[in-house]
């Protein structure tokens, strides 16, 4: 019986070396194997404890060995190392989009222009995508053909009703563009119509429902991204503060609403978006005013910022002239009530106008904009998908980033005609009328009477007038 008792022991403890012939030993004694709930070895007097090397058996003696112990440990680091290096891509990136940002804007509008078309050709890409099925669009030739021709026409569209609008004085007087600027609408309205039938003769049987869906899709791109980033084109030749200011306020409320949601936000603002909280909506609502205070006080004092556009060649350093508009110029206003003395306030106020317009356009970006994200998020849910598209790594796609800036954007722009633009005639308006609605001896006539206006108030020598006199006079004979 001693004989048994020790030789069952000894087995035991070689357990880890023969792990098959030790389960047969056991089967043969009726003892019950070791389990990972660290049950005893059976013996006569349970004192016998198993070595500390025994717990680095494989995995077939039912005991956890040490590469077992360390996999999670490997699979917690690799899930950290990925954090990291996703937020290392994502801060470089931010880093490059700031540097494009400001260099593009301190070089000059028509690198500003160059940046805002990329952004809407990356963003209509990205919503066109999302809602094609791969295997149909290639089964059917002409479907991104006819997306890219319809964005095409818009553009050619909105860009030149912006250059003939802002640059008449150029373009008018151009004998190789004057055809394309008096008939430019004609022209596009045109180039949308063949675009129009080319689709109607495209249409297949079988793939009706998608390719008008497709059709209807585009359009709805072309309205959100297109058209509205139009209006962000125009501010930037009004100024380049109108383009700046909305885009800052923006970015402005978005880490306002993050830090005070992640610091103080307890109720849920909208269910398309879980994390929106009410605090940090309104948190951010006032940091927002605020820093746009601040922001606008700061951009009023440079002309390269309020002036509009009479030079594409301009930049940070050479500067633009104008006349400022009045809402930049501070005036004095008396507070409607009388403050106490002790409080020792002032009773009047020096302020420029536009610091009273940016309380209204901060309120727009912190409460109305945010709903382009929401409405971006909805869409996303829609299609079930997490982003737009990939094109800023670490970011997601470039609609990801701009869903709230093209409606910001829109609004900058009807705000600024609405209550602050200052119409009056310019050089190119006068020659806009004058070439469409004067015949030639009018305008011969009014040349004339210009002539004889400046030589009246000493800004040109006798000869101009006489000789314009001498050479339309017989221009006129000529034509008659």
């Amino acid at each position: 019986m001693k004989r048994n008792v020790q030789f069952n022991r000894q087995r035991r403890l070689s357990r880890g070396s023969m792990p098959d012939m030790d389960r047969a030993e056991e089967k043969s004694n009726g003892s019950k194997s070791p389990t990972r709930n660290g049950a005893k070895s059976p013996t006569r007097n349970g004192d016998l404890k198993r070595p500390d090397y025994d717990r680095t058996d494989t995995a077939a003696s039912g005991w956890a060995t040490e590469n077992e112990d360390e996999k999670p440990k490997e699979k917690e680091l690799s899930e950290s190392e990925k954090k990291r290096q996703t937020f290392i891509t994502r801060a470089i990136w931010t880093f490059v989009m700031i540097a494009i940002f400001f260099g593009s804007m301190f070089a000059g509008h028509i690198y500003v222009i160059i940046i805002v078309t990329a952004v809407q050709i990356i963003s209509f890409k990205e919503v066109i995508a999302i809602a094609n099925v791969p295997s149909r669009a290639r089964s059917l030739r002409f479907t991104k053909t006819l997306n890219w021709y319809f964005l095409g026409t818009t553009m050619y569209f909105l860009y030149g009703e912006s250059v003939i609008y802002y640059f008449k004085h150029i373009v008018l007087i151009d004998r190789v563009l004057l055809p394309f600027a008096t008939h430019h609408r004609f022209i596009s309205f045109m180039l949308y119509v063949m675009g129009f039938v080319f689709f109607v003769t495209s249409l297949q049987k079988g793939h009706y429902r998608f390719q008008f869906t497709q059709f209807a899709w585009t359009h709805m791109a072309l309205y959100l991204i297109v058209v509205q980033a139009h209006f962000i084109m125009n501010n930037i030749f009004e100024g380049m503060i109108w383009f700046f200011l909305p885009v800052s306020l923006v970015i402005t409320n978005d880490i306002f609403a993050y830090i005070c949601g992640i610091t103080f936000g307890r109720t849920q603002l909208i269910k398309l978006s879980p994390k929106k909280t009410v605090e940090g909506f309104v948190g951010a609502w006032i940091c927002t005013i605020l820093i746009g205070f601040a922001l606008t006080n700061v951009l009023m004092r440079y002309k390269y910022f309020i002036c509009p556009v009479n030079d594409l060649g301009a930049n940070i350093f050479t500067g633009l002239e104008c006349v400022p508009n009045p809402v930049f110029i501070a005036h004095t206003y008396t507070i409607p009530f009388v403050p106490p003395t002790w409080t020792m306030l002032p009773t009047t106020v020096n302020i420029s106008p536009m610091q009273f317009h940016i309380l209204f356009m901060a309120t727009f970006a912190s409460l109305i904009a945010p709903f382009g994200g929401f409405f971006a998020s909805g869409l996303k849910r829609t299609f079930n998908i997490k982003d737009f598209g990939d094109s800023i790594p670490g970011h997601g796609g470039m609609t990801d980033r701009m869903d709230c800036q093209f409606i910001m954007g829109f609004f900058a722009f009807m705000y600024y005609q609405s209550f602050i633009a200052v119409y009056k005639a310019s050089v190119g308006s006068v020659i806009e009328t004058a070439i469409l609605a004067l015949t030639a001896e009018e305008q011969m006539e009014v040349v004339k009477g210009l002539a004889k206006h400046l030589y009246n108030q000493g800004a040109v020598g006798a000869k101009i007038p006489e000789y314009l006199n001498e050479n339309l006079v017989n221009l006129l004979a000529k034509r008659r």
